[in-house]
């Protein structure tokens, strides 16, 4: 429960273990306090959860989010209790990879475990209070049912809540029996009306602009919902309960910004500029959440709209970050699992296609966080041989580049997770590629970019620490392995 020093993706430190640092200091780094009110309610709170919330005041039952530490102060009169995550178990990307680098457990993973052991969590067990799990990170329980059952989770509902979840909360209340697991599926998704508008403040004022994607990549489970805009009004009204709640940052979220509205995977220009003026006009800062490197090379190449949009953007600040997905260089792999992913263009032109788009990103203040996915099902050394040459391809141009090991989701689900044993001399190649590049230019973005205001020095100072740190430990290990291997 942070707003991670008003920087969202400041919270993948929270993913990985204390590394160089006590864990105080870390969690300070990723994850502060938030502003917390008198009855416990944290003034901003993730979005998944404040869109339960809408939905459960809408049907009228006496829901509030609640901040952990404040847990005790309801443990003698709740009902439910409802427990959202985005890494429940530190299974998802990158809490995976930190794990099997360091070989110590994650922050999030701990941090966790203290809440669903804590004393106001055992005494609503005791009272019989329900619990439910749920949120992006719902699939991880299947791989820890003895925590399941150790914990006293009722049931936990994956997927999409709008439509299903009132019905469950009737249920759950009524003392009725619930399943073990709900999976929503997309005839269940709910439609744009039976969406709620958010009651009060988001973590750095993120809105939804829209659910799905067209892309269809294999391994990746936003695909399996169908594709639905949010109208510009209800964007509207949405940041308006942010900066009426204070929250005056505004975090605009799908998994592709540039398909608002879009022709199929082709980005149109008037929906995705008329977004933009309507968020900017109230917002003192904007970031994005993801956007795909073939939709960013096509709006540019055939519209100018990434120059636009920047100009416009511009006007509140000098840059704008954003999570893209490179997911893998191998040619024949991504035929197989993303062939959507460099349309309109051929998947035979994915290098050209993630070169471009880096190189369009670089040269308008756009600083790329960017995915790769080590371990994909039929992954070949060949495909990791062509990854580590686009990876080479990508250094002149300002990102960072975030490793993650292979996790079954999506159409992929019943496959294999990727573990440490699996891991082949070019995959150790590869992470030392990807960890030079991200090194060599986390140092011009902390120093140009990110938190400039004198109010960060003491953040920037352990950040640069722990760089430093990363630095020496990977000349230590890399030093290992060259004696190891003569």
């Amino acid at each position: 429960m942070s707003n991670h020093h008003g920087r969202e993706f400041l919270g993948f430190v929270a993913t990985g273990p204390s590394i160089g640092l006590p864990e105080f200091l870390w969690t300070w780094i990723s994850s502060p306090k938030p502003k917390i009110k008198a009855n416990g309610e944290p003034n901003e709170a993730p979005y998944g959860l404040r869109k339960v919330e809408a939905v459960l005041l809408d049907k009228g039952y006496n829901a509030s989010i609640i901040d952990p530490s404040y847990l005790n102060r309801y443990a003698d009169t709740s009902k439910l209790l409802l427990v959202g995550h985005h890494d429940f178990f530190a299974y998802g990307p990158p809490s995976n990879e930190w794990w099997l680098i360091t070989g110590r457990e994650p922050v999030n993973r701990k941090s966790f475990r203290r809440l669903m052991e804590s004393p106001a969590v055992k005494k609503m067990r005791r009272r019989g209070v329900k619990i439910i799990a749920g949120g992006p990170a719902a699939w991880q329980w299947l791989y820890e049912v003895e925590l399941w059952k150790k914990w006293g989770v009722t049931s936990i509902f994956d997927g999409e809540a709008e439509r299903i979840l009132p019905n469950i909360i009737e249920k759950a209340l009524n003392n009725e029996e619930l399943p073990f697991y709900i999976y929503v599926g997309s005839h269940d998704s709910p439609s744009i009306e039976e969406i709620p508008t958010i009651k009060k403040a988001s973590v750095n004022g993120l809105i939804e602009i829209m659910r799905g994607c067209p892309r269809g990549c294999k391994f990746c489970s936003v695909t399996l919902r169908p594709l639905r805009y949010i109208p510009l009004e209800k964007i509207e009204e949405e940041v308006l309960v942010n900066v009426r709640n204070g929250v005056t940052r505004g975090l605009i979220h799908s998994e592709d910004i540039l398909l608002y509205g879009a022709d199929g995977v082709k980005p149109r220009p008037d929906p995705v500029l008329k977004l933009h003026d309507t968020v900017l006009k109230h917002v003192k800062s904007l970031a994005w959440s993801h956007a795909s490197l073939a939709a960013i090379k096509y709006a540019e190449e055939e519209h100018k709209l990434i120059t636009k949009v920047m100009e416009k953007i511009r006007e509140k600040q000098d840059y704008i970050g954003v999570e893209v997905g490179v997911e893998t260089g191998g040619y024949e792999l991504a035929k197989k699992i993303m062939p959507a992913k460099s349309a309109p263009y051929k998947p035979e032109k994915w290098h050209e296609v993630v070169e471009d788009a880096f190189r369009i990103m670089h040269e308008n203040n756009i600083i790329p966080a960017a995915t790769l996915i080590i371990g994909l099902p039929e992954e070949t050394e060949k495909d990791v041989m062509e990854t580590i040459e686009l990876i080479e391809k990508l250094r002149p141009y300002r990102s960072l580049i975030v490793p993650m090991l292979f996790v079954p989701m999506g159409n992929l689900k019943h496959g294999v997770m990727f573990k440490r044993e699996m891991l082949k001399d070019s995959h150790i190649e590869l992470m030392f590629k990807i960890l030079d590049h991200s090194i060599y230019w986390s140092e011009e973005i902390m120093n140009h970019y990110y938190l400039k205001s004198r109010a960060y020095y003491p953040l920037k100072f352990l950040l640069r620490f722990f760089i430093g740190y990363v630095k020496r430990k990977t000349d230590k290990i890399r030093k290992n392995l060259i004696i190891a291997s003569t």
